[in-house]
């Protein structure tokens, strides 16, 4: 006779992060940590607009942030509330803008104000965090 242990129904670590070069391979790492997060918290519904928001910001960071590496934090706030954050070392605040149509950069922004709940942009003594939230509607 065998026994088998209940399986637990843990929802999963109230956050990941994990600190990533700035290089343009780091935003293939930044979705898979996005993916990961959500599958273990069971909020998978969220993962197009998450990976896309996350995509975006730290895009920006490889881009513009002014060290070698920058952070990338995802946390569970509440059931039905994730957010991402990205901390880098520069102090130029992202500013929201409408592109032009032929415009072939700037629209990452847009992007995370049309996905997340919320965004903005904290300061910090070192340089800036941007982060974005996002709430499952299924579950709120």
């Amino acid at each position: 006779m065998s026994v088998i242990a209940p399986r637990s129904h843990a929802i999963g670590v109230p956050g990941y992060s994990e600190t990533l070069p700035c290089t343009p391979e780091s935003v293939h790492r930044a979705r898979q940590l996005v993916d990961t997060a959500l599958r273990t918290w069971g909020l998978s519904g969220l993962t197009d607009d998450v990976t896309v928001a996350a995509s975006e910001l730290v895009t920006n960071a490889v881009q513009h942030a002014k060290g070698r590496h920058f952070r990338l934090r995802i946390s569970r706030l509440a059931p039905s509330r994730v957010l991402i954050a990205v901390t880098d070392r520069s102090f130029v605040q992202p500013v929201l803008r409408t592109p032009n149509a032929d415009d072939a950069r700037g629209r990452g922004l847009v992007l995370v104000d049309e996905l997340a709940a919320h965004w903005g942009t904290e300061p910090r003594p070192f340089g800036k965090t941007v982060w974005a939230e996002f709430v499952n509607a299924r579950q709120a």
